[in-house]
Parts: structure tokens; C-alpha cells; sequence
């Protein structure tokens, strides 16, 4: 099939539905997947997409079996991948190093380093077959800042940005680019119900669509730059 194909992981989310719907309204089949199940119910009314646009697969990406079996469905019924955008993260933080505690430390390693990791490591030789593409990870500006009390979040993000350069150095010879966006706090409905001090921050930023969009738009010369930096990413601009 000639149509492109873009597979984001973590599509349920905020920054996951505003990506897709946008890429979907562009022509693209999605590859999608999700976690929590009522986030899947409200992403199939927003997203009315025929079986022939949409694959919505529950998958825990940090099960390589889970990733590869997704990913192998999406190339035999779509017939290639394109663009990926690895959108699965979280933030876990309030406590000093001294007080964070295993659990929480390898929660956010698998969030943030290792689901990108293993999903990196199935999508490559898909999208090398298909003649070359984008990937797109989404860092913070915790992995250069290290803002205190999340040093469990920073080092995680800090990863995602060395697993994103390494990648984009390891495929530079290919049709193949890598970028990593590093935004400090992203506008979801959630962030909207937070404090009044926190939403006093919050502000548009103008280059935020561009930087996703260009990422995984196949239609842009080659390369892009490794990494982007957002002060603010709002997920309402994106869709739009």
C-alpha cells in the first residue's frame, strides 16, 4: 500500500489523541496503542475511524513480545510503518534521591527509557524495510535542567535523550531520522485542573505543532535537527 502509515504508542493520552487525529485529518493509517481501557473507549468516539485506518491494540510496552506482535500486525495489514511516535511516560516525583525507593525508580524507567527502548528496537528494521521514515521520542527539559525532587524522572528522560542521539548517529547513513522533543510541562485537560499558580504558567507556543508534525512528516528534506526544545507543548494546538 502506498498510504503512510504512523504508529504512535501511547495514543490514548492527551498528546497521544491531538497527534493522531492530526495525522489521521492528513491521510495517514494509525497504528495505535493505549493501556488503560477507558482511555481506549474515549479515543474510538473521538476518533471514528473505519478497521481500514485504525488499528487500537491494548499493549504494555515494555513486554517485547507485546511490542513485536503489534508492530508485525500493523506491517501485514497496512503493508509498511512510517512514521513512530513513542508518546508512552510518566511523571513520578516529590522526593529527594536519598527518598526514592526502588519501586518508583523503576516505574519510571520503564515509562519513559525502557518502552521506547524495546519499541525502538522492533520498529527500526520495519521501517527500514519500508524505505526509511521518522521516529519521534518525546524527552523533557528535566534531562537537562535536573530540577530537585525527581531525580527518579530526570534520569529516566536523560536516557531518552541519549537512546535518541545514539539512534539518530546509528541510523545517519539510512532514510531514517530520529528526534527527541524536550518540553517542560505539557497542557492536558489534567495539567488544566491544577493549581492556579502552575496554570499561570502555562502559555502557547507557536513552534510546538511544527516540531511534532515536522517530525513525522515524510515530505520534509533530510535530516532534522536531533532535538527540539518546548517551553510549554499545548496539546490543543497540536490538533488544530
Amino acid at each position: 500500500m502506498s498510504e503512510r502509515v504512523a504508529v504512535v504508542t501511547g495514543a490514548t493520552g492527551s498528546l497521544g489523541t491531538a497527534l493522531t487525529g492530526r495525522l489521521a485529518a492528513r491521510g495517514f493509517r494509525i497504528g495505535a496503542t493505549y493501556l488503560i481501557p477507558e482511555e481506549a473507549a474515549a479515543y474510538e468516539r473521538t476518533h471514528p475511524l473505519d478497521e481500514d485506518r485504525l488499528i487500537l491494540r491494548r499493549v504494555n510496552t515494555v513486554e517485547s513480545a507485546e511490542v513485536d506482535s503489534f508492530l508485525a500486525e500493523v506491517t501485514e495489514r497496512f503493508g509498511r510503518m512510517d512514521p513512530l511516535a513513542c508518546l508512552v511516560g510518566g511523571w513520578a516525583g516529590g522526593r529527594d534521591l536519598a527518598e526514592t525507593d526502588d519501586l518508583r525508580f523503576e516505574r519510571m524507567l520503564d515509562l519513559n527509557l525502557r518502552s521506547a527502548f524495546i519499541t525502538l528496537r522492533s520498529a527500526i528494521p520495519r521501517i527500514t524495510a519500508s524505505g526509511g521514515g521518522r521516529i519521534l521520542l518525546v524527552g523533557s527539559r528535566a534531562a537537562l535542567d535536573t530540577p530537585p525532587g525527581q531525580a527518579a524522572f530526570n534520569a529516566a528522560k536523560a536516557g531518552v535523550v541519549a537512546l535518541a542521539q545514539t539512534a539518530a548517529l546509528e541510523l545517519e547513513e539510512s532514510n531514517i531520522t530520529v528526534n527527541v522533543i524536550l518540553p517542560s510541562v505539557i497542557d492536558t485537560p489534567k495539567i488544566g485542573r491544577a493549581s492556579s499558580e502552575l496554570q499561570s504558567t502555562l502559555f502557547p507556543c507557536s513552534s510546538s505543532p511544527s516540531i511534532l508534525h515536522s517530525s513525522l512528516n515524510l515530505s520534509l528534506p533530510l535530516p532534522l535537527s536531533p532535538y527540539s526544545s518546548l517551553p510549554i507543548l499545548k496539546t490543543s494546538q497540536i490538533a488544530t
